[in-house]
């Protein structure tokens, strides 16, 4: 059974919040006394950064591990479908950012208000991001949590926008070049897009049940046991080292129930100790049912 790691995840995702509304507040006040394109973009993008952190708390209230009747493989999507809803965020930052920039640019290009006091806020924000960003990581890979992960991208993807908008303004006060606003504020967008795509490719193989665990790296570790003969039609699903269910048929060297029970239960400690949390189905077959082809094939022909 896997660990209820919910609690855990709720109190970094409260300290996420927390300092992503902050921030938040901070850019914009920065960006309105500016006028800058850029930290009003990057104040929606820490603003995004806050909706996912609050959908990450909603998300991670259902994802109980445990099963019930309604759910009996658990309820671990849950955090899938949080970390899409973050993708989700970051994309639609990124067709705001080139929306906007295409507006100033049709528009004429404002004369920045920028000064070295407000340049200063925006490196205190860099600061907390950076803290926040490695802080979600490390805790997103001790608890395993495809959510906090998916959110400790999004807080870095903040990082390098707020680096970006940092070093653009920056030159446009020194030397007075209005247009480094706009011109810093696609390539954000584009960063963005990018971030969106990493977040995806993380959690859609896990939502539509892609293969967790190569079925040569399972068979090899039940024929392992004493008593197993062969093992065939070898499935699996689920996350490596959170939640993985394993589905085969195997064939042992023993005749009676109980010693077969034993075999198979021995498989499931040995699955368990190489693999992290797993929860076998194991179909036991006569002997004559060796089959040399282990993996998984839908029907047989």
């Amino acid at each position: 059974m896997a660990r209820d790691r919910r609690h855990e995840v709720t109190r970094v995702l409260m300290v996420a919040l927390t300092i992503n509304v902050a921030m938040t507040l901070l850019k914009m006040v920065v960006g309105i006394a500016s006028g800058s394109l850029a930290v009003i973009a990057d104040a929606m993008h820490s603003a995004t950064d806050a909706l996912s952190s609050l959908t990450g708390l909603i998300t991670n209230g259902l994802s109980d591990p445990k099963p019930d009747r309604d759910h009996p493989y658990g309820h671990h999507k849950y955090e899938g479908i949080g970390a899409l809803a973050v993708a989700g965020f970051i994309f639609f930052t990124a067709i705001e950012i080139l929306i906007t920039s295409s507006e100033r640019l049709t528009k004429g290009l404002p004369e920045l208000r920028i000064n070295a006091t407000e340049l200063l806020l925006l490196l205190v924000v860099l600061v907390f991001n950076l803290l926040l960003a490695g802080y979600e990581r490390r805790e997103g890979r001790r608890l395993n949590s495809p959510l906090l992960l998916a959110d400790a991208h999004h807080t870095t993807s903040d990082i390098w926008t707020t680096m970006i908008v940092l070093v653009g303004l920056t030159g446009a006060w020194l030397l007075k070049i209005s247009w480094l606003d706009v011109a810093l504020a696609i390539p954000l967008a584009v960063f963005l897009i990018r971030v969106c795509w990493q977040v995806l490719r993380d959690n859609l193989p896990w939502l539509v049940d892609h293969i967790a665990i190569a079925p040569e790296a399972i068979n090899e570790a039940a024929l392992g046991v004493p008593g197993v003969l062969n093992c065939h039609d070898i499935a699996s699903r689920g996350v490596l080292g959170q939640q993985v269910f394993i589905d085969m048929h195997m064939v042992v060297d023993v005749d009676d129930l109980i010693a077969a029970h034993q075999i198979t239960e021995r498989v499931e400690e040995r699955l368990e100790s190489r693999f992290g949390p797993v929860r076998c189905t194991i179909h036991l077959e006569p002997r004559d049912y060796v089959e040399q082809v282990i993996t998984f094939r839908g029907t047989h022909g």
